[in-house]
């Protein structure tokens, strides 16, 4: 199946979580750039406040687009060593790429909230949303940056993901909603009519709209 864009794999997506409408207990979190448009329809619909929560791919030195592990706020990271391994990446390397990532990440969130504090994350019930899942890097470290926060129930909601991710993403959150789990995956664009770029000002314009946000 295709979505036809980000708004309307939000309207698919928000149908399997209904059942958390209007509860005080949930916050929707949004992976910049292209998970946002996704978790404003659902923070829309269900009436729950919307945030941000930052996750980096780091690539590979001199194929920046190959990951060999993801970062996210917080203390959330992830290594695949076997790409590590092969592409001889060293640890002093990791640390320095790591260490880039993590200020791009503390700048972009600056960007985003203006001069608004992150939504309080304790004890509460958290949907992390993004538009699709590829290798999972991302996702898995900011699930496990998460899950150091002390929040109640931890929830992963994506349109798109290879059928395959179900396995090892279940085992790491409470509960996974996917409305798409193709066997047939290459990357999570072939699965939108419309998969344009999200821009900065977009995410910053849906963040100030979300009415429960500005009120926190």
């Amino acid at each position: 199946m295709k979505f036809k864009d980000r708004t309307d794999a939000g309207m698919q997506l928000v149908q399997l979580l209904e059942k958390f409408a209007n509860r005080p207990d949930t916050v929707v979190l949004g992976i910049p750039r292209g998970g946002v448009p996704v978790a404003s329809h659902i923070a829309h619909v269900l009436h729950l406040p919307l945030d941000i929560f930052l996750a980096r791919k780091l690539g590979v030195p001199g194929h920046e687009e190959y990951a060999f592990g993801a970062v996210s706020v917080g203390e959330g990271c992830h290594f695949d060593h076997s790409v590590m391994r092969s592409a001889g990446i060293t640890s002093e390397k990791v640390e320095e790429i790591t260490r880039a990532a993590r200020t791009a990440l503390d700048e972009r969130a600056k960007l985003y909230r203006h001069a608004r504090p992150a939504f309080p994350l304790q004890g509460k019930t958290v949907i992390l949303v993004d538009d699709g899942i590829a290798t999972g890097s991302s996702i898995l470290a900011a699930v496990r940056s998460l899950r150091s926060m002390n929040i109640a129930h931890l929830i992963v909601a994506v349109p798109v993901a290879p059928q395959s991710t179900r396995a090892w993403l279940s085992r790491e959150v409470d509960e996974l909603f996917v409305v798409s789990e193709p066997t047939d995956f290459y990357a999570v664009g072939q699965f939108y009519e419309d998969f344009g770029q999200t821009t900065d000002q977009e995410v910053v314009t849906l963040l100030d709209q979300n009415p429960m946000r500005m009120a926190s």
